[in-house]
């Protein structure tokens, strides 16, 4: 099976992402402008490579707000528009973020989180300019978050609402 146009922009199908080492790491990190002072928050890889090449750039950042940009240009389905799945993983990256957010910020713990639901409902297409998505908590619980998160256009019409639960993970013993 021959699989052309793979390499360092495009891995060989299944083989995982390798770790970073810390400048890569740093470097991933402050290319996707997220803070210094969040850097230790931001797991191994920094920040997802699935997100770094949707070019997902963080605006703010904060356990009652997550702001990020994508641009429409690269990522569009066959007709030019955004595609629906960068909705899903602008929605996906931006809530499990704030969920971490709130994990180490609110309740002072250093836990994993995982997703366990994220639905979207698009309303209107873009075809150029940025995708502006922000994440807002409609819960933050102990055991679970939920968020919304509200992409729109840069004339701020609303292109798709989406909601997400994470689910906060128990240390194993």
């Amino acid at each position: 099976m021959s699989f052309e146009g793979y390499g360092p922009d495009f891995p060989t199908p299944g083989v995982p992402t390798p770790l970073p080492n810390e400048s890569e790491r740093i470097a991933r990190m402050e290319a996707a402008g997220v803070a210094k002072e969040y850097w230790d928050w931001m797991g191994t890889h920094g920040t997802s490579a699935m997100s770094a090449k949707l070019g997902l750039k963080f605006v703010e950042m904060s356990p009652e707000k997550m702001v990020g940009t994508v641009p429409v240009g690269g990522n569009e389905q066959n007709a030019g528009l955004f595609h629906g799945g960068g909705h899903f993983v602008m929605a996906e990256t931006l809530g499990s973020i704030a969920a971490i957010f709130h994990v180490r910020a609110n309740l002072g713990m250093d836990r994993q989180v995982v997703g366990t639901e994220l639905s979207a409902t698009h309303h209107r297409a873009a075809t150029s300019g940025l995708v502006w998505g922000t994440c807002t908590p409609i819960n933050l619980g102990k055991q679970l978050t939920v968020h919304e998160i509200v992409m729109r256009d840069d004339e701020d019409r609303r292109l798709s609402t989406a909601r997400m639960t994470n689910m906060i993970l128990h240390p194993r013993g």
